[in-house]
This record gives structure tokens, C-alpha cells and sequence, in this order.
């Protein structure tokens, strides 16, 4: 059953608010949907009607594990809708840094199939629930008792002070030099890597040209070298085969030339008689002339060879340096060390010194520094300036919450380092009773506790920070009467600045509401089903004097209703 849809109060816009909610096939709820007010929207109804259901389905879109046992019917899909305005709040880098297509009207839909699987959508693009819980963070703020709720986190109370202070500019101009000496300080580190990178690769590059150059390195030199060891260790044979050689041609007794020219002298006798014969002795006198030349060749030999053995140490001493500088770098031939050492001699060029932008950028920290510690002050300053009357006013209005001993006290303690928000830490310090020892909230205060303080400082600062819509769940529990009604009017104080939901058992606070919707429960043959019904001025009346008193409610109950909506 959908709510009757109705004309809500009018206000200015807010920076998020829910519109609206849709449920079907959920726990109870076969289907329903909730249209809320832009200022404070009530809930109320009978006990186990299911407001805790409405809980657990928004739950659902802000990325909570869904379960099949949430299915009303196991055969057909939940589904949950939330629908939200988001016009005057800074979404838009979220949705472009998540790749999703950004609109004023943002709608998130969760899923949960028969078959266990489960699906969740923002504007109908498949999203993780990693991204629907980050999304949701800036959209619900929901406090139920014994949550961790963010008056804990001392980040949170930082912002509160910073709101109070009227610190919004002046800590962006912060942040904006904070990023630069940030961004100055990474860039410094990793020009100091570099460097001292640069500076053990240029000294391993000097030395590998220093090696190359001691070496003096000449092209076609190895080949040379080894052709000449291979006849520096052979001297003796080419010395006496080269010596036998010219002895055979030239010197001994059955000498080959003196044989040959024997042989010609004789034919020459027959030249006249023969032309064939003369042609023949002019051949014959022709290797005669050559081997002559041979002759000649191979004494010159055998007689400028000779056995050096300092020489061949000399050139293995040689051939070995230039063996040992290939294995080392890898190469197999003199012309490639020869390329490698012009190529060390290039990369050597290209390294430049570094230390010039290093002094200058230790230069350019160093005034941002100065710039940040400056600005830090003024920010301590401003925020020490409001810091007592804060915690006065807090407990001022926690008294009018039933708690008259409580105590709240803002603790400055300075850093040594900057942080995004300056040189402090901003830390609450609580007590709830009188006497108590003021202690970190975390550690004191109850879930009880947690709730009103919560209301407490956020009525306080409503004006001044921006919140996404409040979620109260029985934030009455415990309290009634005066005290009852003190919450119904901080609650309606922070709901002309924010968008508050409120979930009470409190005709005080249910009072007050811009929107006020009854869960109810109907029996059918075969189970009961959960409905929620927008009510109009007359069924409001008669439901808080329901509250007041018994159903019906006594005609006292109900002028005592209309005495509560009209204060």
C-alpha cells in the first residue's frame, strides 16, 4: 500500500535530502513508499509495527549485506528505492571520479533476487557497495544508540569548532598551501632519489669510460695481435722451414735454380733449330725469375725471424685486456668496445646535475612552511576563541535534555607536524554525571548519551556546517515530559537548517513534525503485512493524543495533542 501523497511544507532548499523512499517485497512491507519533508519527518506507530524495517531497507541503499530472509515473497525480487535531491551539494567530482552520470535528482536502487544474488544501481548504472556506502556517507547520517556515531571522531570535532570559529576560508587557504608544500615535499624526495641515482650511475659510467679509454683501444687491433702471437709462438719452424726453403732454391749443391738455369742455358742452343723450344726456354726463363723472387722472399724471412719472448708476453699481456673487457661487458669484438665506450661517453652527457632545483625547492618548502605555520596560528587562535563557549552552550542544552550534571570541555593539544587541518588536535572531553572524571566521549558516554549529545552540539551548529539528512532513531528512549519536548524543539531547531527524520514513541517530539508518518500493522488469512500511512491535521490530533493517553484517546488526551502542535 502506498502512503497518501500530500502537500509537505515548503522551505529553502537544503544541501541533501532524501525525497523519497520506496519498498517492495521486503521483511513485512509487500509494498510502500514514504515522501518526506524537507524540514522534520516523524514516524510513529505501534510497537512492532515495523519502523525498524524502515531502518533496514535504508540501510539496504547506503550498502549494507542484504539477505534472501529479507524476501516478503521468496519468489519474487526486493527491491528498495531511494530518491534524492543532491542540486546543492558538491557531488559531482564523486560521480565523475566513479565514472557515473551525474543529475540533481540521484536515484539509488538496491536488489535482492530469489536466488540470493544481489545488485545495487546509481541512476540505473551498476555500482559495487563499496561505492553505494561512500555515496551514501554524504547523503544519510543516521544515529541509533550504541552505533560509533561521528560526535566520537575527533575529525568531526575539529569541523564543528572550525564551523563555529567561521575558520571555512581561512582553512581553505590552508589546505591550498598545505597541498603545494605536500606536493613541494614529494616532488623534493623523489629529486633526491634521483640524484643520488645520477650520481651512482655516473660514477659506475666513469669508470667503465675510464677503463676503456685506459685501455686505448685501436680498431682492427685484436685481429692483428693474434696473427701476430700466432707467429711470435711458431718463429722457429717459419725460421727453419722458410731457411730450408731458400737453401733448396738457392744455396745447396743440387740448388733448383742452379739446376733451371742449367736446363735454359742448354735449350738456349736449340732456339734456332726449334721455335716451340724457344717459346718453352722463354717460360722456363720466366719461373726462373720468380723463384728468384721466392728465394729472396724466404731468406728475408727466415732471417728477420726470431724467437722474442718478450714480445709474446708483451702482446698475451695485450690480448688478455682486450679478452677480459668482452667478457665483462659482453661483447666479442674490439669495434664493439670501441662503440660501447663512445656510448658511455654519450649517456654520460645526458645526466644533468640536479643540485640547483634541489636548493630551490628546499627553499620554496621552507616559505610554504612559513606561510603554514602562520596560518596554523590563526586557525589555533580562532578555534580557542570558541572552543569554552561551545562546550558551555553543549551543556546548557544537555540540560534541558535531562542531563543537568553533564560536562563538556574542548581539548587543544598542538602537533609538531602539519595536517590537512593545521598544527591541532581537537579532542571533546566528557563526563556525564557530577564530579566525573572528563574523559574522551568514546570511552564515557553511553548510547544514550551519544544520541543527545549529538543533537545537542548539531542544533548548536546547524547554521554553521553542512549536514547530510539526519536520521534519529528513538533518540526519546529514556526521556519524557519537559525533557521529551526539549528534544521535540532542538530536533525541529535543526530541521530548518537540515532535513530530519525522526523515529519516536514520543507525542513531544512527534508533535513537532513538518510530516508525520503511522506505521500500522493489518492481518491477513494468511500473515500480517506492514503499512505506513501519511496523516493529515486531524489524524495527527488523534494520534499523538493516542500516544498521550490509550485508543481512543480521552477528549483531555486530545486538546492536550492540539495544545502540544501548536507550541
Amino acid at each position: 500500500m502506498q502512503a497518501a501523497r500530500s502537500a509537505l511544507p515548503s522551505r529553502a532548499p537544503l544541501s541533501a535530502m532524501i525525497r523519497s523512499l520506496q519498498i517492495r517485497n521486503y521483511a513485512l512491507i509487500e509494498s510502500l513508499e514514504i515522501r518526506f519533508s524537507e524540514g522534520l519527518t516523524i514516524i510513529t506507530g505501534e510497537t512492532g509495527a515495523g519502523k525498524s524495517i524502515l531502518l533496514g531497507a535504508l540501510g539496504m541503499i547506503m550498502g549494507e549485506r542484504a539477505d534472501t530472509k529479507a524476501l516478503y515473497n521468496d519468489a519474487e525480487k526486493c527491491v528498495v528505492e531511494g530518491v534524492f535531491d543532491i542540486s546543492q551539494y558538491n557531488l559531482r567530482p564523486f560521480f565523475d571520479a566513479n565514472e557515473l552520470d551525474f543529475d540533481s535528482e540521484l536515484v539509488i536502487r538496491r536488489e535482492i533476487l530469489p536466488s540470493g544474488k544481489s545488485r545495487a544501481f546509481v541512476n540505473d548504472s551498476p555500482v559495487n557497495l563499496k561505492i553505494l556506502e561512500d555515496l551514501s556517507d554524504s547523503l544519510i547520517d543516521l544515529h541509533q544508540q550504541f552505533d560509533s556515531l561521528d560526535i566520537n571522531q575527533v575529525s568531526f570535532q575539529l569541523r564543528m569548532i572550525d564551523a563555529l570559529a567561521g575558520n571555512k576560508d581561512l582553512l581553505e587557504k590552508y589546505q591550498g598551501h598545505f597541498r603545494k608544500y605536500q606536493s613541494d615535499t614529494r616532488k623534493l624526495a623523489a629529486l633526491e632519489a634521483e640524484n643520488s641515482q645520477a650520481a651512482r650511475e655516473i660514477e659506475f659510467l666513469q669508470f667503465q669510460l675510464d677503463e676503456l679509454e685506459a685501455a686505448n683501444l685501436a680498431a682492427g687491433e685484436q685481429e692483428t695481435l693474434e696473427s701476430e702471437i700466432a707467429k711470435l709462438n711458431n718463429a722457429e719452424d717459419i725460421k727453419r722451414v722458410t731457411g730450408e726453403a731458400f737453401q733448396g732454391l738457392s744455396e745447396s749443391d743440387m740448388a733448383v735454380l742452379s739446376q733451371l738455369t742449367d736446363m735454359r742455358n742448354a735449350l738456349q742452343s736449340l732456339e734456332k733449330v726449334s721455335p716451340e723450344i724457344g717459346q718453352l726456354n722463354e717460360r722456363l726463363s720466366g719461373m726462373i725469375v720468380e723463384l728468384q723472387d721466392l728465394s729472396g722472399e724466404f731468406e728475408k724471412i727466415a732471417e728477420e725471424t726470431e724467437y722474442d719472448p718478450e714480445r709474446i708476453q708483451e702482446v698475451e699481456q695485450r690480448l688478455d685486456l682486450i679478452y677480459r673487457l668482452q667478457n665483462k661487458y659482453g661483447v666479442q669484438t674490439t669495434a664493439e668496445l670501441l662503440a660501447l665506450k663512445e656510448e658511455t661517453e654519450q649517456r654520460l652527457h645526458t645526466f644533468a646535475d640536479l643540485s640547483d632545483q634541489i636548493v630551490e625547492l628546499r627553499e620554496q618548502i621552507q616559505a610554504e612552511k612559513n606561510i603554514l605555520q602562520k596560518l596554523a596560528a590563526e586557525l589555533r587562535a580562532k578555534r580557542q576563541s570558541v572552543g569554552p563557549a561551545f562546550g558551555e552552550e553543549v551543556e546548557k542544552r544537555l540540560g534541558q535534555l535531562s542531563m543537568k550534571h553533564a560536562q563538556l570541555k574542548v581539548h587543544f593539544q598542538e602537533l609538531q607536524e602539519f595536517t590537512a587541518t593545521g598544527l591541532d588536535e581537537v579532542q571533546f572531553r566528557f563526563a556525564a554525571n557530577k564530579g566525573g572524571k572528563l574523559q574522551a566521549i568514546k570511552d564515557v558516554a553511553s548510547g544514550g548519551e551519544l544520541s543527545r549529545l549529538n543533537l545537542a552540539a548539531k542544533s548548536l551548529i546547524a547554521g554553521a556546517i553542512s549536514f547530510p539528512t539526519l536520521i534519529f532513531d528513538e533518540i526519546d528512549s529514556g526521556v519524557s515530559g519537559d525533557v521529551a519536548l526539549s528534544v521535540g524543539k532542538l530536533l525541529k531547531a535543526l530541521s530548518l537548517k537540515h532535513q530530519v527524520v525522526s523515529i519516536t514513541h514520543s507525542p513531544q517530539i512527534a508533535a513537532k513534525a513538518d510530516a508525520h508518518y503511522f506505521i500500522y500493522k493489518k492481518d491477513r488469512e494468511d500473515r500480517t503485512v506492514t503499512h505506513v500511512r501519511l496523516l493529515n491535521p486531524d489524524e495527527r490530533i488523534r494520534a499523538i493524543a493516542t500516544m498521550l493517553s490509550q485508543s481512543p484517546p480521552s477528549d483531555s488526551a486530545i486538546e492536550n495533542a492540539r495544545e502540544l502542535m501548536a507550541g
